[in-house]
């Protein structure tokens, strides 16, 4: 058989395991959760600058909500509980 007629089989691709993959998207939270301090840090000495500025505290009302709906779906939590922790 020629060159140009031999079939080549690659090996099959392995899937990551769940272990594996859950490892990854750890780190990548952990990742995100370091770029969110290092962006909060940044909008923090903006406000600084600027401290009449009201666009600023709503953007961190958008995101202090996103954080409370991902607590609350972490630990199973309703958006009450968590609110009434962080009011502790």
């Amino acid at each position: 058989m020629n060159a140009k007629n031999r079939k080549t089989t690659k090996p099959a691709a392995t899937e990551p395991s769940a272990a594996e993959t859950y490892a990854q998207r750890r780190a990548d939270i952990a990742r995100l959760l370091d770029v969110l301090d290092m962006e909060l840090t940044k909008h923090a000495e903006g406000m600084k600058g600027d401290p009449t500025n009201w666009g600023r505290v709503g953007d961190l009302g958008k995101v202090r909500s996103d954080l409370i709906d991902l607590v609350g779906f972490m630990s199973g939590m309703e958006r009450e509980e968590v609110e009434r922790f962080l009011a502790e």
